[in-house]
């Protein structure tokens, strides 16, 4: 990697843009980059870190709070860096702005802009930079892969930190191991640690889980076995466990086979024994039943004989009542024969009642007679109906004549009265509406001058209004242009008090024993102390962020003054010179106007209408006129015609009616009378015919009842029976018969007449012997199933005790095999004699090739005296593997590097840092770093070591190295020719480069 050009704008201490050459730096092979202290030595390379990686180095950033964007930056320029390098052969450039908080285009206030990356690649055939990529990750990848470094390990191996690596030769194992292993990423061993402990944790989980699952099932057997069964005293993850629980679990299964031999003996005597218990008790059931049968057969007998004379009875009444059946249809007939004559007598009353006395004793056919007669006169009256109607239709068209010649009179007078005043009232019609047509013309004129006067009017007010706004606005300028100049005075005031107060500032951050951020000096004899009134970092920001509030006020003063002034010009150009009471009194007068023509205006169209509707009107009145005249003419002759017709009609129907009120009377006299004489004939016939049908049926009746042998009828009619009377004494009848035949077959039983002649049987005995036979038959098969289920129970738990052995036994092996392997990689096994974890191990051979490189450089730097080595003893009780000494030659001794003095401190760190940067390179896959940068240190050396050292530095030449020291050290400006020299100023740090010469 060899950097080239590197531009730094707002960054740090740098207010403005400045460029570092490191071409031209680097040709010399070793340049120096000094300056005061404080004045951003340190922010060059940490610009060039942040433009790789995008963030600067840890340690910095941590520690004193680094802000990126420069103090003395102005408000409207952005950070940015941009970094010129060739890496792998590809030449590159790496552009990055951090986010922004800037002001805002438009209005107050701030606003954030996000961070930005550019990455561009020079294409060497054209000449030209090709764009890769505006992504973050994708370029911070990118570079990552290319330089094969974390941000870390650049920071370690190009920007040499020698206060680092000195505390590193003075640290113990556990701090160096942290050091080296983000160096060389040695992660993946620790990750192997963890995976090996994780894997032993695991196995052993899973063995302990399959004894405890085996100690379950040995419990379970216990309880199968009834508690005899002896656990062995061994707990999960013990050896020996499984064979113990398998040997017992063996013991227990013969123990519960044994008992289920027993048991089966049990259960087959105690089944005999039942059988014949069963047996008896059946036979004593037997006879019980049947001596009960007997018994109850008797009583049933005796039942039946109390009830005999009650039988007796019912037959009889039953055989009278099939007797009676034989009458029974002549006592019907006669009964309806009754019935009907009763509704004919009572019809003939009824009817008789409505006729005239002199026919209330005639017979049937005297009354049918005076029905005929009746209807005759009936019939002759037709024709005086229809006369009558006749008539009353034409009295009907007269009534209507008569109001039709009233409606045509009145519709002729007042249609002469309408037409009479038809020519004035069209003529004031037409005069209203010339009159809305004028008011519609002057109304579009007026509407034409009203919306210019309304916009004068409108512009003439918005011109007196920002006048006034104007003189507001030019008073809050000046307002704002004082208080931002006395903000800033105030502002550089302060910086200046600070600046000149900067090494008591910078003094109360010094620990004793800890080197100088400045000198790297680790005592610190005299510090500087603050005095009164110093100012610290934050008054000056308070004052410098209340600076820019006054700029921000002023600058959006002046915008608000230049806005009012541009819409003061706007709305004086429209209104003109008039005075704005004047232009609204003739808006008002318009206005006026306008109201009062538009309103005439709107009554044309009424008007229209109103012409329209008067001359349709005219139209139907001439029309109605002219119908009505001729309506009249036509109605004379047809009512001479209804006189005559209705003169006739009334001589015939005088003659017609009689006494009666009128024709339709006198027909309803007749026809109700013919009615009522049809009806008495026809009731007396009904009653002469009912009354010899009955007189048959007594005669039919008293013959039925003498042949069945009845002495009356009345006697027959009182044996019938109804069918519900009969159906329950025939049930009685037949529940009798079914009786006396169960009784009687019971009774002639041969077994059931046996065994009535022998004891009484004794049931209760029987059954309390078969009850304790079958309660022994159920607690030996209860005895029995136990004992089975016992022994599967203890099959199937020893069956899954023995599956659950053979299933753990590679599991066992597995766990041995992994627990040795991660004693061994954690250090804490007997097999590793020294303790070191493999992390350690790696680290110890990267420290190895380390010390060797380093031991290149420190030899040349010591002449001669110096050897770095590593070892491997362990130190008192701890770990061994990553111990650093030094072999001084003058003494033959080996002794701690903790015991260096402070410049044989900093040529040894050098070596170090240099060593281990070889290495830190060979470890990323061989990239070539040719530029380095070692920060601070040499201010500890005498001269002749720092020729030495020096000369180390220039001797990277050879493989094409540029190495950048940074240093405020005076001698060395003078032995170093190439340099780049950081300038402090009141207005921010700039660069400033010295060629070779």
């Amino acid at each position: 990697m060899r950097l080239h050009r590197l531009d730094i704008t707002a960054f740090g201490p740098f207010g403005s843009t400045q460029s570092v050459d490191f071409g031209e730096l680097s040709a010399a092979g070793l340049f120096l980059l000094h300056g005061p202290t404080g004045a951003g030595k340190t922010s060059v390379l940490d610009a060039v870190c942040y433009a790789l990686y995008g963030s600067v180095p840890g340690a910095r950033q941590s520690g004193q709070g680094m802000a990126l964007r420069s103090d003395h930056a102005a408000p409207g320029t952005r950070t940015e860096v941009t970094l010129e390098l060739t890496v792998a052969g590809r030449r590159l450039e790496i552009s990055r702005q951090p986010p922004w908080e800037r002001p805002k285009k438009r209005g107050t206030g701030t606003t954030l802009d996000k961070a930005q990356t550019w990455l561009r690649e020079r294409d060497a055939a054209s000449g030209t930079w090709k764009d890769l990529s505006r992504s973050h990750q994708e370029i911070g990848e990118e570079i990552t892969q290319l330089l094969g470094m974390s941000r870390e390990q650049f920071c370690q191996v190009v920007l040499l930190p020698q206060g680092d690596f000195a505390r590193f030769l003075r640290a113990d194992a556990e701090a160096r191991g942290k050091l080296l292993g983000r160096l060389f990423d040695t992660r993946r061993f620790a990750d192997v640690e963890k995976r090996l402990a994780e894997r032993r944790r695991t196995a052993e989980s899973r063995v302990r889980d399959g004894d405890a699952e085996l100690l379950a099932d040995a419990h379970r057997m216990q309880q199968a076995a009834g508690g005899t069964m002896e656990l062995p005293g061994l707990t999960p993850g013990e050896p020996g466990l499984a064979e113990a629980v398998l040997g017992a679990a063996a013991v227990a299964r013969s123990t519960a086979r044994e008992q289920l031999t027993a048991a089966r003996c049990r259960l087959a005597a105690a089944e005999s024994a039942q059988t014949a218990a069963d047996g008896a008790l059946d036979g004593i059931r037997e006879r019980n039943r049947l001596q009960r049968r007997f018994a109850e057969a008797r009583e049933r007998a005796a039942r039946l004989e109390e009830r005999s004379g009650a039988h007796r009875e019912a037959e009889a009444r039953m055989e009278r009542a099939r007797k009676a059946e034989t009458v029974a249809p002549a006592l019907e007939l006669r009964d309806a024969a009754e019935t009907e004559h009763r509704r004919a007598a009572a019809a003939e009353t009824h009817a008789r009642a409505a006729l005239p006395a002199s026919l209330a004793d005639a017979g049937a056919a005297g009354l049918a007679a005076a029905a005929r007669r009746a209807a005759e006169e009936l019939g002759g009256l037709e024709s005086a109906r229809r006369a009558e109607r006749r008539l009353t239709e034409l009295r009907d068209e007269r009534a209507g004549l008569e109001r039709q010649e009233r409606a045509d009179e009145e519709v002729l007078q007042e249609a002469e009265t309408w037409l009479a005043g038809w020519e004035q009232t069209r003529a004031v019609l037409q005069t209203g509406i010339a009159s809305a047509q004028q008011a519609a013309t002057r109304a579009g004129e007026l509407a034409a001058r009203r919306d210019p006067a309304l916009r004068r009017l409108d512009a003439a007010r918005t011109r007196d209004r920002l006048a006034g706004e104007t003189d507001a606005a030019a008073e809050q300028v000046r307002t704002a242009r004082e208080e931002a100049l006395t903000a800033r005075q105030l502002w550089l005031d302060l910086k200046e008090q600070r600046l000149n107060g900067i090494a008591a500032e910078l003094a109360a951050g010094l620990v004793d024993g800890e080197p100088c951020a400045v000198c790297g000096a680790t005592e610190h004899p005299v510090p500087a102390r603050k005095v009164d009134g110093h100012v610290d970092r934050e008054t000056e920001e308070r004052a410098l962020a209340e600076s820019r509030r006054a700029d921000e006020r002023h600058a959006d003063a002046e915008r608000r003054l230049g806005t009012v002034r541009e819409a003061l010009a706007a709305a004086s150009a429209e209104a003109g010179d008039t005075p704005t009471a004047e232009l609204a009194h003739a808006v008002e007068d318009l206005e006026r106007q306008y109201a009062r023509e538009r309103d005439a205006a709107a009554q044309l169209h009424s008007a229209q209408e109103r012409l329209r509707s008067a001359e349709h009107e005219h139209g139907l009145r001439i029309t109605a006129q002219r119908e009505a005249a001729v309506r009249a003419g036509s109605r004379v002759g047809h009512r001479e015609r209804m006189d005559r017709e209705r003169a006739a009609l009334e001589s015939e129907l005088t003659q017609a009616r009689g006494e009666a009120t009128s024709v339709a009377a006198r027909a309803a006299q007749l026809e109700q009378g013919a009615e009522r004489l049809t009806a008495a004939a026809d009731a007396a016939r009904a009653a002469e015919e009912t009354a010899q049908r009955l007189k048959k049926a007594d005669a039919r009746l008293a013959d039925a009842a003498f042949r069945a042998g009845f002495d009356t009828p009345g006697a027959a009619a009182d044996a019938l029976l109804d069918d519900a009377e009969h159906r329950e004494l025939q049930r009685l009848l037949d529940a009798w018969q079914h009786e006396e035949a169960a009784v009687r077959a019971v009774l002639a039983e041969p077994e059931t007449a046996a065994a009535a002649q022998q004891p009484p049987a004794d049931l209760a005995t029987a059954q309390r012997a078969a009850d304790d036979a079958g309660r022994r038959v159920r607690e030996a098969a209860s005895a029995r199933d136990a004992a089975a289920r016992r022994c599967a129970e203890l099959d199937r738990l020893s069956a899954r005790a023995t599956a659950s052995v053979r299933r753990l036994g590679p599991l066992r092996e597995e766990y041995d095999r992994v627990a040795r392997m991660a004693g061994l990689a954690a250090g804490t096994s007997a097999d590793n004699e020294r303790r070191m974890r493999l992390e350690s191990y790696v680290l110890a051979a990267r420290l190895e090739q380390v010390a060797a490189a380093a031991t290149v450089r420190l030899h040349r730097m010591s002449s001669g005296r110096y050897t770095l080595v590593h070892s491997d003893d362990r130190t008192g009780r701890g770990r061994s593997g990553l111990g650093l000494h030094v072999v001084d030659a003058w003494t033959g001794r080996e002794r701690d590097t903790a015991t260096l003095s402070g410049g044989e401190t900093f040529f040894a760190s050098l070596a170090l840092a240099l060593g281990l940067a070889d290495v830190v390179t060979d470890e990323a896959g061989g990239v070539r770093l040719d530029t380095l940068f070692i920060d601070e240190g040499f201010g500890s050396l005498d001269d002749q070591t720092l020729d030495e050292v020096l000369d180390v530095l220039d001797s990277l030449r050879e493989r094409d190295r540029s190495v950048g020291i940074v240093s405020h050290v005076a001698d060395l400006r003078r032995r170093i020719h190439a340099q780049l020299e950081v300038v402090k100023g009141r207005s921010g740090s700039r660069l400033r480069q010295h060629g070779n010469g």
